[in-house]
This record gives structure tokens, C-alpha cells and sequence, in this order.
């Protein structure tokens, strides 16, 4: 198969000033023969790969449980584990009140995908071997703006945003599972662990939308179009009574 997702995006991440790498995430069954496949987390493995790593998890070499099971490689737990998880995330990581409004923050996004895969391959798209599922843009907010004006560019449809829960949720399997885009801050525990500057957000690009994507960039104001304004707004615009 000819890998065209890995120049796909280069004029893209140019005419944007991208300075991390697009992460090309799949999720297969196949066995995979490249990459490293030593332990790691899905916020660790995000952040290697946008800086270059290619990684293959499979439930052996997911560090972290939450992660295993929001991302589908095990089965959601129960029981003992259930109350542990509960345990954790309000007590714990304190990131939840109580077990009735972590339940309710669950039962109110995207269920995890029970049986998804059995490994996820995170590579920088310039170097995927595999066809990406979707592609993650490690970057800031204005990116962010930029890219998800270009990705409605076409047809007008607004994203819908899933910001709650972990970042391995809504920056992988939410858009995923749903085929939308989506913009994600992570998580607060993720973000505290695996450093990530103050000014990073998470965009989320199902592979499929990404030629609309690119192609809207040399007519879009968002990616290389000039930006043009009548006289006449222009000289409303000019009585703004706080001027830079």
C-alpha cells in the first residue's frame, strides 16, 4: 500500500508553525514487526511519538490501567478493581468528588470500546507504517483554533467537543469511536505527569477528514488565504474606542 499519509500533512504543519510531530495513532489486531514495544502509558506514549518514537501497546505493555481500559485492550473492571479505580480517582487523583459523580461522569460521555483492539501502534504520521485511524496535533491553543476552522471548512458541521474524562479518552478514543474531531485539554493527572507545557492542547483529526483538511488550507484564512476586509468594515472596525 502506498503510505501518501506521510507527506500528507507536511505543507499543513509548515503553514501552520507546528513545531511537534502529528501522531498517527492506529488500532489493529495484525501483529506489528517495527516500533518499540517496551512499557508505557497512552499519555507518555502521545508524547514520545510527537517528539519522533514509534510505540506498540499491547495490554502487556500498557502502564496504566485506566488507559488499557479506556482505550479498549481489557475488559472494563469489576468488582474489587471497580472499587479501587474509585478509590483512585476520588481519593486519590482527588479529580472527582465522589463515586456517584465519577459513575456520572462516565455514564454522561462515550462508553470505553469493550473488545477494541489488541494493540495500538502512536507513531509520528511522517513515519507510520500503518494507515493512521486518526491523527493527533500535539500543540497550542491557537493552532487548535486554526485547525478545527480548516477542518469545517468544507462543510460548515461544528465539532462535538468531549473534553471530560481522561486524556486517553477524549484526545483517542472519542474521536475514534465517533469519527468527529475533537479538542482536548487531557487530563490533570496526565498533564502533571508527563510535563507538558502550560500552553498544549490536544486536536484530534479522524484519518478520513484529513484531505479535506489539507485542502482547505490555500483557501481557508486559517491556513495560507490572504485575509480580506471591505473598506467599509474596515472603518467600522477602526472606531473601536481601545486601539492596540
Amino acid at each position: 500500500m502506498e503510505k501518501i499519509w506521510q507527506g500528507q500533512l507536511d505543507e499543513l504543519v509548515k503553514v501552520l508553525g507546528i513545531e511537534s510531530k502529528p501522531v498517527a495513532v492506529t488500532f489493529t489486531n495484525d501483529e506489528v514487526d517495527f516500533g518499540e514495544g517496551k512499557r508505557v502509558s497512552m499519555c507518555r506514549a502521545l508524547k514520545l511519538a510527537a517528539r519522533g518514537k514509534t510505540l506498540v501497546i499491547e495490554k502487556e505493555t500498557s502502564a496504566c490501567p485506566g488507559g488499557s481500559w479506556h482505550c479498549g485492550l481489557v475488559e472494563p473492571p469489576s468488582g474489587d478493581m471497580r472499587k479501587g479505580i474509585q478509590w483512585f480517582l476520588t481519593q486519590g487523583e482527588k479529580l472527582t468528588y465522589s463515586i456517584t459523580t465519577f459513575q456520572r461522569m462516565m455514564d454522561l460521555t462515550t462508553p470505553p470500546p469493550t473488545g477494541f483492539c489488541q494493540r495500538i501502534v502512536m507513531a509520528p504520521v511522517e513515519e507510520a507504517e500503518l494507515r493512521p485511524d486518526i491523527i493527533v496535533f500535539v500543540c497550542n491553543a491557537e493552532h487548535a483554533c486554526r485547525l478545527l476552522t480548516l477542518d469545517q471548512f468544507w462543510d460548515g458541521i461544528p465539532p462535538r467537543i468531549e473534553l471530560a474524562g481522561s486524556m486517553c479518552h477524549s484526545a483517542l478514543i472519542y474521536p475514534a469511536v465517533t469519527g468527529r474531531s475533537n479538542l482536548s485539554l487531557g487530563d490533570w493527572t496526565a498533564r502533571r505527569m508527563q510535563k507538558f507545557p502550560a500552553d498544549t492542547v490536544f486536536v484530534t483529526i479522524p484519518y478520513e477528514r484529513v484531505p479535506n483538511l489539507t485542502a482547505a488550507v490555500p483557501v481557508c484564512s486559517a491556513g495560507s488565504a490572504e485575509l480580506e476586509i471591505p473598506q467599509e468594515i474596515e472603518s467600522v472596525m477602526e472606531e473601536d474606542d481601545f486601539p492596540e
